[in-house]
């Protein structure tokens, strides 16, 4: 058995619809009778009518595509001829992978399967999780043969939410295939939407590992200037001023300190040093930057309570405002958001806390509030670079807090003689 070719009958099934499989299923649509399937049936029930609840699509452009099925019933992807599977890949409490939302994916999809049928994973996992853990359920529960009756690909998604210059098809796509023919049928049907090209992988296994050592290198370059901000800080010399400096020199490499949360740079690096540590191998060095990205939160909370104390201001019972909660600037995403840190620290010191962020939910911290106080807080804490909030500048910071207060800026968007402290 061959797999299918490409053609005008050809049905697509995108399993998951979030950041990355929303604009994916939408883009297929536009080439393919297309399935968009999501086990959320708010979210299914909010596409249906409109509503994207993402940057990626409008309201226009979901309600202008009729090419495409959004549904809750998995019956529905029965007959696609290509699966998609963008679930989730989140981490534990002990920074151990969970492939189970893929692994509910994946038997789902078997279900479905037939002769000729390619299953493609967009969902970041450590380097052999496709042929490992998922082809084993796909064999098992459809009862067809692997690279004989099914094929399998991996084309990992690359997604940077509230990125308008980096949106699905303006980044090159990598792709592969379990057998030379899938890998080029894959590659084929993803040039059908990437304007910016493909790039097709060796193998899945190495596909596997670019997306992971793609966020596990800017995490180690992240930390590695957070590092330097703490020595600085007790070097009592200004972080930005030596990236500056150092920024002077052709080949430096543009990074600055802050918190690392989302779910790729913060979540990724696990999935390759738990690969590592099965393979007898201790990732030192990934390991020691997730150590340090992860305290940074905290860290931060330690800042302000010490520039708190030189200007005699009480901690317990004060008032401290944080501007920001999503875990990167201008987006309304709260994944492993390391703001929560910050909040949690200053909690453990009896002060009370205030998250204001304009692009937030308000469910999505008790401490949110939908707008901040004149002349109220002991301390402000801009944690998040939130357009908004550069453009209101340092005046508005400002006419929030007390005379007697401190402004601690973690992404350093005002001037450093405008503020107390910041990294």
């Amino acid at each position: 058995m061959t797999v299918k070719a490409l053609n005008d009958n050809t049905i697509i099934g995108v399993l998951g619809l979030g950041y990355v499989g929303l604009p994916l299923a939408h883009a297929f649509a536009a080439h393919f009778k297309t399935v968009g399937f999501d086990i959320d049936n708010k979210r299914v029930e909010e596409i249906n009518n409109g509503i994207a609840n993402s940057l990626a699509l409008s309201a226009e452009e979901l309600k202008a595509n009729t090419n495409i099925e959004y549904t809750t019933e998995a019956e529905r992807l029965k007959g696609c001829d290509i699966y998609i599977v963008t679930a989730p890949t989140p981490v534990d409490a002990q920074n151990q992978p969970d492939l189970e939302p893929v692994l509910q994916a994946t038997r789902q999809i078997a279900q479905y399967l037939s002769a000729g049928d390619t299953v493609i994973f967009e969902s970041t996992v450590y380097p052999g999780a496709t042929e490992e853990e998922c082809v084993p359920i796909l064999e098992s529960v459809s009862g067809l043969q692997f690279n004989k009756e099914f094929f399998v690909g991996y084309s990992p998604e690359r997604i940077n939410p509230g990125d308008n210059n980096h949106s699905l098809t303006q980044i090159v796509k990598v792709t592969s295939g379990s057998s030379p023919e899938s890998a080029q049928m894959i590659d084929d049907l993803y040039q059908k939407i990437i304007t910016a090209g493909t790039h097709s992988a060796s193998s899945i296994r190495v596909a596997e590992a670019a997306k992971v050592i793609e966020n596990t290198q800017r995490d180690l370059n992240i930390a590695l200037v957070n590092e330097l901000a703490v020595l600085f800080d007790k070097l009592e010399i200004d972080t930005n001023d030596v990236l500056a400096a150092a920024g002077s020199k052709w080949n430096f490499l543009p990074f600055s300190p802050g918190l690392v949360g989302g779910h790729c740079i913060g979540v990724d690096p696990y999935y390759l040093t738990y690969k590592a540590q099965q393979v007898g191998h201790n990732p030192d060095v990934i390991l020691a930057g997730r150590r340090i990205n992860d305290s940074m939160g905290s860290y931060v909370a330690e800042r302000v309570v010490r520039l708190m104390l030189s200007k005699q201001i009480h901690i317990l019972g004060s008032k401290i405002l944080i501007m920001g909660y999503a875990f990167k600037e201008n987006c309304p995403d709260t994944r492993n958001t390391r703001v929560e840190d910050i909040a949690s620290t200053l909690l453990a010191y009896h002060a009370e806390v205030q998250i204001y962020d304009p692009w937030v939910d308000s469910s999505d911290s008790e401490h949110l509030i939908s707008e901040p106080e004149n002349e109220s807080y002991d301390a402000v804490i801009v944690a998040v670079a939130h357009q908004q909030f550069i453009d209101s500048g340092i005046d508005y910071v400002k006419s929030m807090s007390k005379k007697n207060s401190v402004i601690f800026d973690v992404k350093h968007i005002f001037d450093s003689s405008q503020v107390d402290g910041s990294l």
